[in-house]
């Protein structure tokens, strides 16, 4: 058997560069060499806090590469294709799977944290998570595809109006990528708000209209002064700015949570009321997939990036090699970090 090389998870805070079995195409997979592969904020835990399903661990979900080998059922996938991989591996079997709602899946599996992650050399995965990459579009940029649709997806998840006020709250990968949806289809003032003087400058150079650091301007006071956004957009997943979300939209608006809490989210009355007077519509999101599978945010988010409406190459702040091993991790929880976007570059297309 031939040995690739992997980032293993193999303990809390403990992340080893080793040689395990070169993976291979079963009849419904494809072999991927696998070209960019970036970390997503859900790594973190899984590399510092030995956040994972088991021990050991190959991490990895965003991630595209080349087509080396295709099982005996494969047809839709050709050895040489250039794809980018949705990592959501649903059962189809399930009620919500026959329903068409593939991310509310009970009995899912999870490239790059309940199987083999694309921090690796090889990786397989089922065919029918592969999407092609438009031949003008790299593949360095495709890897980004995956966290590029989970800001279409949650903006999909309400119905905003061309010329829309909106106020996106978190400038992280997600928030900015938010950014960059959002005036793809035409919104109309874009307001960015983090605590990261480096990202709010990054969210201007790609479309933000305003950026507020709340440590120099309150919203309080920046709401004074400007008109209340007809929709916000969470992506920070802070207590704080999950609460500062209802209390800014504007009577009638929308809010759509998409940041994953890591603490205790607690409305006073005022807060909860302005739910109900101002007759709000509140929602989540949860990943990015739809019927057929993937879905038409993984088609849309190549699209966008391939016709140019979306650059998504000034997110991209750092590459490093399998060799580096945690150093890309720890430049991302480096304070007052300015790392947006990390990728390992495994087999660099040339």
């Amino acid at each position: 058997m031939k040995l690739v090389k992997a980032l293993v998870v193999t303990n809390k805070h403990k992340l080893e560069l080793q040689e395990i079995d070169k993976p291979t195409a079963a009849p419904e997979k494809v072999l991927i060499k696998v070209a960019y592969c970036g970390i997503c904020g859900s790594d973190l835990p899984r590399y510092f806090e030995g956040g994972v399903h088991a021990f050991p661990q190959v991490l990895g979900h965003e991630f595209s590469g080349v087509v080396e080998e295709i099982g005996e059922k494969v047809t839709q996938i050709k050895v040489g294709d250039r794809v980018a991989v949705a990592p959501l591996v649903p059962c189809g079997t399930c009620e919500n799977c026959q329903k068409g709602e593939p991310a509310m899946c009970t009995n899912y599996s999870f490239i790059g944290s309940r199987e083999q992650g694309a921090m690796a050399e090889y990786v397989a995965v089922p065919a029918k998570n592969c999407v092609k990459v438009p031949d003008s579009l790299s593949l360095k940029e495709a890897a980004l595809v995956e966290p590029l649709t989970v800001a279409i997806h949650g903006i999909e998840r309400i119905n905003i109006s061309a010329g829309a006020d909106v106020l996106v709250l978190g400038a992280g990968t997600i928030g900015l990528l938010t950014v960059l949806s959002l005036r793809a289809i035409g919104v109309g003032k874009i307001t960015v708000v983090d605590l990261n003087d480096k990202k709010l400058e990054v969210a201007k150079e790609i479309g933000a209209d305003e950026a507020v650091n709340p440590m120099v301007q309150t919203l309080e006071d920046y709401y004074k002064e400007n008109s209340s956004p007809e929709a916000v957009i969470e992506t920070a997943g802070s207590s704080i700015t999950q609460k500062q979300a209802i209390e800014f939209v504007s009577k009638r608006g929308k809010v759509v949570y998409v940041g994953t809490s890591t603490k205790d989210v607690v409305l006073d009355p005022e807060t909860f009321e302005k739910i109900l007077r101002g007759e709000l519509e509140v929602t989540g999101s949860w990943m990015s997939y739809s019927a057929p599978f993937p879905g038409y945010e993984w088609e849309t988010g190549l699209r966008y990036m391939s016709t140019g409406q979306v650059d998504v190459t000034p997110l991209i702040t750092g590459l490093y090699q399998l060799e580096d091993v945690a150093v890309p991790f720890d430049k991302m929880v480096e304070p007052n970090s300015t790392a947006i976007k990390l990728l390992y570059s495994i087999n660099e297309e040339k």
